[in-house]
């Protein structure tokens, strides 16, 4: 039987070598086969052809059943791939262009965000109100992360003081409205995103329809009146507000949705402080990174409130602790007597 083998070997290998067709050399091996199987049918079981041959015809009729099985298996392979219709590539049709994709494909492979995920950043609508030291890094992230709205509500101007931790803002910047500083600021780290200036003071009407046009609220401002009127009419129009708060070397953010079940500003903080108690950044300092510090926090419950990814802090007031390096949470609930959010509200 060896010697069968090896003459097949010699037959496909010196057809090669004189550049004989493939389909040639095959029916020689055929030839081969059909010899060697005749030998095994005709020839005495002692006839030293038959002996040399392997002297049963079974094993070699196993053998050729299995390459017709193989060859067959190829040809419909063949016979298939001919019919085949080439499919042209699929146009992308989706929310994300190319540059888009590979921009936010950090968060995409995020399990909690994904792709679903960010569709929903792009189609949410954010108002920012103040663009200042907690604002910069507000701004600067949500459009990072791809918040396809956001709109900033501001009526100040730059300031050489600000530049110290207001990194939205830059020295040739100096005078320009903060709003539009912030729009030239967005605009050249994501194109993609719509950044809308609201150059004015948030009183109550303006405050009424900028919130109403958008879901969700990051106040950062630093003066009580402001706080308690967006947080008003937050509460009235069941908007989710993200509140941030920062003094010399502290900080607190907390996220306040009442319409979800969890408690305003207000229900935490039912009193401003007496005029003159609460110094401002400018009478008491603020060190330069705490604003990034807890703006960042108030960006990233923006996203995970945006996206549904992890746990917010809804019902819970998050205080930093700059000087120390400590971190602590608190529960905060709603009260019943709340005159924003109350069960006993008239």
């Amino acid at each position: 039987m060896m010697a069968v083998l090896a003459l097949a070997v010699a037959i496909w290998l010196g057809g090669a070598a004189l550049g004989l067709p493939r389909r040639l050399r095959l029916v020689a091996l055929g030839l081969l086969y059909v010899a060697v199987v005749l030998a095994q049918l005709v020839l005495p079981e002692t006839a030293a052809l038959r002996v040399a041959t392997g002297g049963r015809v079974e094993p070699w009729l196993v053998f050729g059943g299995l390459v017709l099985l193989v060859a067959g298996y190829r040809a419909a392979l063949r016979w298939l791939r001919n019919r085949a219709v080439p499919v042209a590539a699929p146009v992308a049709t989706g929310p994300f262009s190319e540059a888009e994709l590979n921009r936010y494909a950090r968060h995409i492979v995020l399990r909690e965000i994904g792709g679903p995920g960010q569709v929903r950043l792009k189609q949410a609508r954010v108002l920012v109100v103040g663009a200042g030291g907690l604002g910069s890094p507000v701004v600067l992230y949500l459009a990072a992360a791809g918040v396809g709205t956001i709109g900033v509500v501001d009526d100040d101007t730059v300031d050489p003081g600000n530049l110290q931790r207001q990194i939205l803002h830059t020295d040739d910047r100096i005078g320009m409205a903060k709003v539009r500083s912030a729009q030239i600021a967005a605009r050249a780290l994501n194109p993609h995103v719509d950044l809308r200036p609201y150059e004015r003071r948030l009183d109550e009407p303006a405050a009424r329809a900028l919130i109403a046009e958008h879901d969700l609220v990051l106040d950062g401002t630093d003066n009580f009146d402001t706080r308690y009127l967006v947080n008003r009419i937050c509460a009235e129009l069941g908007k989710p507000l993200i509140s941030g708060a920062i003094a010399q070397w502290e900080g607190q953010v907390s996220l306040f949705h009442p319409a979800a079940g969890g408690p305003c500003y207000e229900c935490v903080f039912p009193v401003r402080p007496a005029p003159g108690l609460v110094p401002s950044c400018a009478e008491a300092g603020v060190v330069a990174p705490l604003p990034g510090v807890v703006g960042s926090l108030m960006a990233l419950e923006a996203v995970k409130h945006l996206t549904g990814a992890g746990q917010t802090l809804a019902g819970r007031l998050m205080i930093y602790d700059g000087l120390y390096g400590e971190t602590r949470t608190v529960g905060i609930h709603r009260r019943a007597d709340c005159p924003v959010c109350g069960h006993t509200r008239g």
